[in-house]
């Protein structure tokens, strides 16, 4: 029995929708690799992965196979039961990660709340109840959940939503000073993502994040890494934290973990682990079959030397031709970040029209995203293919060269 489509357009979505989305003006139907296809047959080249989502592209074969196997067996069971594909990825993650134990959820505010709930309950549980507060950086990300929009150093996304989530402090990024004023014998955790992805694609010192371990040691706080954007291969390493070699207590993941499957893990140790016993934290979804299946077959292909190899060398394509690009139409002062995600810093005569770019990249068949107002960001496929790399990148010289001459 097959399903009646009803045909729809971009302007049902104004009907029916509510309105906490601006979509692009086209809808994509169809993809693969890193080309996607909207409803008039247009083609376009993918350099924004779903916002750093799908690591594989769209419709990898590995992906496809391991959904398509694991609907026609077991699609939930919820935690009442264990299951397979649960236990071979936490497996997984566990052998290749600092982890000894993880948490399956569906989304990253969703591992970002396991893991600030986590914080605070092992603070409470060994410390007492004084010993509650967050340390995070401005102009972070953490999530839309009341917790973690409170944690994620954005007012714009966490004002006007009653009472703020007490016991949370924001300091300037990559500021250690600040980070050393900010921390006390009070702090339960210290917050950060390696690479600011959403605060403008903007990756940590070295010294400021070996500074961070320092004083979570000496105040017995957690250092947790939001890799929600990071992780995943992203980096060109399975973690952002293994470049560093600087190691977390928590970590969460979302967004590439499942290639484009909903789907998010927290990792930590087995003794902070334990502090969430029976009934203290779940989620119904959680870890289900269906989505531990495609992280399954996701880690089996990113977490290869030739893969990680890869991001590192696309790294260095990108870069040299968006530096080219810049210097040449006068529009980014800077070209940063890691691996496969990376953003163009817009020249002071640019600053605030990062969405003019989005539109006039889509205007020549390529799909980008914005990092705030002033940076352009690229997340691509980690498995991109050089051609359409050196297409889309000359697809979005000519949208750059039609909005500088406008």
């Amino acid at each position: 029995m097959s399903v009646e489509q009803v045909p729809v357009q971009r302007a049902d979505f104004d009907q029916v929708m509510v309105p906490n989305y601006a979509p692009a003006a086209f809808i994509p139907v169809r993809g693969q690799g890193s080309r996607v296809w909207d409803q008039s047959g247009r083609e376009l080249v993918d350099f924004s992965g779903g916002i750093a989502v799908n690591v594989l592209g769209h419709a990898h074969p590995a992906l496809v196979g391991a959904l398509t196997e694991q609907a026609n067996r077991l699609w939930h069971v919820s935690n009442v039961f264990t299951n397979e594909p649960a236990l071979r990825l936490a497996r997984k993650l566990v052998d290749a990660t600092f982890a000894e134990r993880v948490f399956f959820c569906n989304s990253g505010a969703e591992a970002n709340e396991a893991a600030f709930k986590l914080a605070r309950r092992v603070a409470h549980d060994l410390y007492g109840t004084e010993k509650y507060e967050i340390v995070a950086a401005l102009n972070s990300f953490h999530g839309r959940t009341l917790f973690t929009v409170s944690v994620g150093g954005q007012p714009k996304y966490s004002d006007g939503f009653g009472p703020k989530i007490t016991g949370i402090t924001h300091v300037p990024y990559n500021d250690l000073e600040a980070l050393k004023a900010a921390v006390s014998d009070k702090t339960c955790a210290v917050v950060l993502e390696p690479i600011q992805g959403e605060g403008g694609v903007l990756p940590a010192e070295l010294e400021y994040l070996q500074g961070a371990r320092k004083l979570c040691d000496e105040h017995n706080a957690l250092l947790v890494f939001d890799e929600v954007q990071s992780g995943m291969g992203r980096s060109g390493h399975l973690f952002a934290y293994m470049h560093y070699g600087v190691t977390p207590d928590i970590l969460s993941s979302a967004k590439s973990i499942g290639g484009g499957f909903p789907m998010a893990a927290m990792l930590t140790t087995e003794k902070l682990a334990k502090h969430l016993s029976v009934g203290v934290h779940g989620t119904t979804y959680g870890g289900n079959p269906l989505a531990c299946a495609v992280g399954e077959a996701v880690i089996d292909v990113v977490n290869t030397p030739e893969v990680l190899a890869g991001v590192n060398a696309k790294h260095e394509l990108f870069k040299a031709r968006l530096e080219k690009i810049g210097q040449q139409y006068g529009v980014f002062s800077e070209v940063r970040g890691m691996g496969l995600l990376i953003g163009c810093v817009l020249t002071d005569a640019w600053k605030g029209k990062a969405k003019e770019f989005f539109n006039a990249a889509e205007h020549e068949g390529v799909m980008i995203l914005q990092a705030g107002p002033d940076v352009v960001r690229f997340a691509p496929s980690l498995v991109i293919e050089d051609a359409d790399i050196n297409e889309g990148l000359d697809r979005f010289e000519r949208a750059v060269a039609k909005l500088t001459k406008a």
